[in-house]
């Protein structure tokens, strides 16, 4: 049975965690708490002895934890979050009741292995989930669609469909994979282009400020001209290559002399 001071905390950090206003430090310090408390009674590797009662709680922190994670921004703590959480969803899922927040958690590590671009892992994950969630449930569809736009390269979809999340926190994750569709856009159109108009390169490349782009072209070394409101790329020097032509024609006739002999 769970400490009484660990029910406490945890009913402390659901309060907190569904209000609107919420300190969002006072909720890190109490999911550090409940954290070490549930090491401490061994509950973050529970065992077949665990109660239910226990196994529900801890489950509640891991979630809260993982979201909260997210609206921090911070990925490493909810790849921690989420990797401890697959003992709940997997092992004890004949055992506990169905967490609401399962899917909404599975569907932005979905999307959180597409910003890393493991395409394997991604559909590996989604092996493991039962038909008629893949078809029905907003929280799965939408990375799913995702997946399909980035590999027919539809990025204006991909953009789109940041409006069309199922939840705040899908938004992160999307702004991330936008980041990386971005620089993928960019280095195409530094080889396409000597320069483009502001205005095109805003639309090509999903901006809806011209600061952002001003300084997105500051770090990819860009030079921005105010006066004819154009970018010009900064191209690197051809190399050079050289084609070692005596030592190909002395090869050649080492083989044709070599072809001679064994005829």
């Amino acid at each position: 049975m769970a400490p009484p001071q660990l029910v406490a905390n945890y009913e402390r950090l659901k309060a907190a965690f569904g209000s609107p206003h919420a300190d969002q430090k006072s909720i890190g310090q109490l999911l550090l708490q409940l954290k070490i408390a549930l090491t401490e009674a061994r509950l973050l590797i529970p065992g077949s002895n665990s109660s239910l009662e226990d196994l529900v709680i801890t489950r509640d922190v891991l979630e809260m934890g993982a979201f909260w994670s997210v609206r921090n921004k911070d990925i490493p703590a909810f790849d921690r979050y989420f990797s401890q959480l697959q003992t709940f969803y997997l092992d004890f899922r004949s055992q506990l009741p169905p967490s609401p927040r399962e899917y909404p958690l599975i569907g932005l590590n979905l999307i959180r292995l597409l910003t890393q671009n493991r395409i394997g892992d991604f559909h590996t994950t989604l092996e493991t989930l039962p038909p008629n969630i893949l078809g029905e449930n907003p929280f799965i569809q939408h990375p799913v669609h995702l997946e399909r736009w980035l590999m027919e390269g539809s990025y204006n979809k991909v953009w789109q469909e940041r409006e069309a999340a199922p939840s705040e926190e899908y938004k992160f994750f999307v702004d991330s994979l936008m980041e990386t569709i971005r620089r993928e856009i960019a280095s195409c159109e530094e080889k396409a282009y000597d320069s483009l108009p502001l205005s095109d390169a805003m639309n090509l490349l999903f901006f809806t400020k011209p600061s952002d782009l001003m300084i997105f072209a500051q770090e990819r070394g860009w030079n921005v001209d105010p006066t004819t409101q154009a970018i010009h790329f900064a191209r690197k020097a051809e190399e050079t290559i050289e084609i070692p032509k005596e030592k190909i024609i002395i090869n050649s006739l080492a083989y044709a002399k070599e072809l001679e002999q064994i005829v």
